[in-house]
C-alpha cells in the first residue's frame, strides 16, 4: 500500500483526509488496529491534515478491539492539538463502552468531558441511551429511560424513536404505549417517525381504537396520512374481521386526497380473498387495474376460484377476461 501512496505522492496526486479515514477504517473493522496506528502516524509523511473524521476512523478502530485507554487518550490527544470532538466521536466511544457493559465508564467520560467544557453536541442521557440499544441492553436502555422520565427529562426524539422501535420488536408494545404517554405529557412532540413505529404496533395486536387514536393525533400534527402509515389500520381491521369498518376507512382515506399505492391494494385484496369477501377483491382489483397498478398474477387464481366456490360465475368470468385482455396488451 505504501509503495503505491508514494508513487501516487511522485506524480502529483493529492491523497486526502477521507481516503486515510477510509484506510483506517477498514483496518478497524478487520481488528488490525496496529495497522489503523501506522496510517494515523504517516500522514504527515504525505502532508495529509489529520481531521476529527481521521481521529474518529482510529478512535473507531480502538474501540473495535476494546483498547479504551488507548481511545481515551487518542481524545486527549486532540483536545492538546486544537481539536474539538463532534458528534460521532462521544457516539463512537460510548457505543464502545455500553457494548463492552461499561455504563459507569461512559458516564463518567460525558461526565469529565463536560466539565472540561467539551460538552456533547446531542445530550448525554441520548448517547448513553443510543449505545445501549447499539450494544443489545434493550432493559438497561429501557431503565435509563424510566428514569428519566420520573426525574422530569425528555429524551431526544431520534432516540426515543430508536427505543421505541426496539421495544415493539421485542413484543413490549403495552410498555410503548405507556411510555409514549408519559413522554406526551412532559411535552415530548412526537414526529413522523413516531407514529411509523407506534400505529402498526398496535394494530397488529387489534387495538384498533389506539391506532385510530395515533392516526388522528399525526393528522393533527400536520401529517399527511401516507398509504404506509393507514395501510397497518386497514390490515389490523380485517384481522379482527371489521370488514365494513376497513372498506369505509379506506374509502374515507381516497375521499380526502390520500390515494393508496400498488402494495396496499395488493394488501387488501389478500385479506379480503382470507376473510372470504371475494367481491370485494375482485372490486379492488378492478379499481386497481383502472389506477395504471399492475396486480400480482395470483391475485387472479385467488379471486376467480373464491368467486366460483361461492356461487359468483359471471364476475369470476369477468376478471379471468380482464387477466387475458393484459397479459396480451
Amino acid at each position: 500500500m505504501w509503495k503505491v501512496a508514494e508513487q501516487m505522492k511522485k506524480m502529483g496526486f493529492v491523497l486526502t483526509p477521507d481516503t486515510f479515514s477510509m484506510i483506517i477504517e477498514s483496518y478497524g473493522k478487520n481488528g488490525l488496529v496496529d495497522k489503523a496506528v501506522e496510517v494515523f502516524n504517516r500522514m504527515k509523511n504525505f502532508n495529509c491534515e489529520q481531521t476529527i473524521g481521521v481521529y474518529n476512523s482510529l478512535l473507531f478502530a480502538l474501540c473495535e478491539v476494546k483498547n479504551f485507554q488507548g481511545a481515551y487518550a487518542l481524545i486527549r490527544r486532540l483536545i492538546r492539538k486544537g481539536g474539538v470532538p463532534d458528534k460521532r466521536t462521544y457516539s463512537i466511544l460510548v457505543n464502545g463502552w455500553c457494548s463492552a457493559g461499561k455504563l459507569k465508564e461512559a458516564q463518567d467520560f460525558l461526565e469529565e468531558m463536560s466539565r472540561k467544557g467539551f460538552n456533547p453536541p446531542v445530550r448525554g442521557r441520548d448517547l448513553l441511551i443510543d449505545g445501549l440499544l447499539s450494544a443489545g441492553y434493550l432493559e438497561a436502555a429501557k431503565g435509563l429511560v424510566r428514569k428519566m422520565t420520573k426525574e422530569g427529562f425528555l429524551p431526544d426524539i431520534t432516540t426515543f424513536n430508536s427505543l421505541l422501535e426496539a421495544i415493539c420488536e421485542g413484543g413490549e408494545v403495552e410498555f410503548c404505549v405507556g411510555l409514549f404517554r408519559d413522554v406526551c405529557k412532559l411535552g415530548l412532540h412526537p414526529d413522523i417517525s413516531t407514529y411509523k413505529v407506534m400505529i402498526p404496533a398496535v394494530s397488529k395486536l387489534g387495538r384498533m381504537d389506539e391506532a385510530f387514536r395515533f392516526l388522528y393525533c399525526s393528522i393533527e400534527d400536520g401529517h399527511k396520512p401516507f398509504p404506509s402509515l393507514y395501510a397497518p389500520i386497514l390490515k389490523g381491521l380485517c384481522r379482527v374481521g371489521q370488514f365494513d369498518d376497513a372498506f369505509n376507512f379506506f374509502s374515507n382515506m381516497k375521499a380526502q386526497g390520500h390515494p393508496p399505492n400498488r402494495p396496499v391494494y395488493i394488501m387488501l385484496i389478500k385479506m379480503c380473498a382470507r376473510g372470504g369477501r371475494f367481491v370485494e377483491a375482485a372490486n379492488y382489483l378492478m379499481e386497481m387495474i383502472e389506477m395504471k397498478l399492475s396486480p400480482k398474477p395470483q391475485s387472479f387464481d385467488l379471486i376467480t376460484d373464491g368467486l366460483k366456490h361461492f356461487g359468483k360465475h359471471d364476475l369470476a368470468k369477468r376478471i379471468e377476461q380482464v387477466e387475458i385482455s393484459l397479459r396480451g396488451s
